[in-house]
């Protein structure tokens, strides 16, 4: 199924999730199933970084396909970019947020494992 028309919608909901990135392979921040019928607007995505003195890269990427272990194409939101100790990176807010189809999904990277922390806030629409 496609994505659902966003102008005669039958609901919105506003939800938020988060993953701690354990590991320095790719990790599923969130993901949409194929026939879910929706559509999410991601209206912001920030990671966190707990290290308490050193700067840890990240990489988002947005996959053409709602696992990120299988998918095969995928396009950089973000492509390895510093977070600064003890302090957060803004990836995406509401001046440039992103449509997630369905079986789409955006996955992060982190450079070292157990620092990062991934915070998104999306609309669940359908």
């Amino acid at each position: 199924m496609a994505a659902p028309n966003i102008v005669n919608i039958s609901s919105l909901y506003g939800k938020t999730t988060y993953v701690n990135l354990t590991t320095t392979g790719s990790t599923s921040v969130l993901s949409n199933s194929s026939g879910s019928g929706k559509v999410y607007k991601v209206n912001s995505l920030f990671v966190s970084n707990t290290d308490t003195s050193n700067s840890v890269n990240v990489t988002v990427n947005y996959y053409d396909s709602s696992s990120v272990s299988a998918a095969t194409t995928s396009g950089s939101i973000a492509g390895s970019i510093s977070v600064p100790a003890k302090s957060n990176l803004i990836i995406l807010d509401k001046s440039n947020n992103l449509y997630l189809e369905e079986n789409k999904s955006i996955g992060s990277i982190a450079g070292t494992a157990a620092k990062l922390t991934v915070i998104c806030t999306y609309e669940d629409i359908s």
